[in-house]
């Protein structure tokens, strides 16, 4: 592929289209956020005025978009779908509900168009170093396609099933990471307060039957690990409002899917009094902040 579109250049997508830049591939981007598009200037992308131009000479289309009502504006209200070429696929890879997610995909079958939900894992650091897991729903002759393009901004890339699959299990995927994010953050501080080194205590844990992702990747306690959000007052990476977002997502799907999920609901009050405290725009990592002095 040559030319990529991409649309939706925050903290993930930015850095995603940089790794394709790097790669050799031409880059039309466009955000709503005049910042984020001087950021892809000055990479070297080439940046448009509307997502209608980003269609322009491209081979396949990305988006990275913050919710259910961005997407359905790009790809309905705004009419994307009816201006593409039928021989671009697209990559949604915004984490939305899966409902949303099988609408649209339903709308560009009907338009004979190859539409991808590929909702990502792996943080801001994976899209920064290409290592993000990538979770696809749809048909699988597409993703034979668009597979070049995984390879340069991730290390894995599963295929979940048919069109939604990939949203469906990037929720399963985020409302386990919240709970065992806040049963981290909850353990290390009970060990400090009882006159243990959150280093040690960590170092103990992770090479225990305690052991996750949240301890070995991205510790909430300020200082034990160096280049996470933890030790940098918690800016960057997964913001709270997004995760919160993916927990109401999650909810809504346990309901549809009658299942019992009483930590994830306990996960998402936890997380909407981290946003009502005023911390939406502080990573994910946290809500260590409810246990500390």
């Amino acid at each position: 592929m040559k030319r990529v579109g991409f649309i939706g250049l925050g903290n993930m997508g930015l850095p995603m289209a940089s790794n394709l830049l790097k790669a050799g591939i031409e880059i039309n981007a466009f955000d709503l956020s005049t910042d984020a598009l001087r950021k892809a200037e000055d990479l070297g992308m080439i940046t448009k005025t509307s997502a209608i131009e980003v269609l322009e000479d491209i081979d396949a289309l990305i988006t990275m978009l913050p919710n259910n009502i961005a997407v359905e504006n790009i790809f309905l209200k705004e009419n994307l779908l009816g201006e593409i070429n039928k021989n671009v696929i697209i990559i949604e890879s915004s984490t939305i509900s899966p409902q949303v997610s099988k609408n649209v995909s339903k709308k560009a079958a009907d338009m004979d168009i190859a539409m991808l939900d590929a909702p990502v894992s792996g943080g801001v650091k994976g899209a920064e170093l290409g290592t993000l897991t990538f979770i696809v729903g749809g048909n699988d002759d597409h993703l034979k396609k668009a597979t070049p393009l995984f390879e340069i901004m991730g290390d894995k890339t599963f295929y979940a099933g048919r069109s939604g699959s990939g949203q469906i299990a990037k929720l399963c995927n985020n409302m386990l990471l919240a709970i065992h994010m806040c049963g981290t953050a909850e353990t290390i501080a009970m060990g400090v307060n009882s006159g243990l080194d959150p280093t040690i205590l960590s170092e103990i844990m992770k090479n225990s039957s305690g052991g996750n992702w949240s301890l070995e990747k991205y510790n909430p306690f300020p200082g034990v690990m160096k280049e996470v959000p933890a030790s940098n007052d918690y800016s960057g990476g997964f913001l709270n409002s997004l995760m919160l977002k993916d927990l109401n997502l999650a909810e809504e799907l346990a309901t549809q899917s009658e299942s019992n999920t009483p930590l994830g609901k306990l996960a998402k009050e936890i997380y909407e009094e981290l946003n009502n405290q005023g911390f939406e725009n502080l990573d994910f990592s946290s809500v260590q902040k409810n246990y500390l002095d």
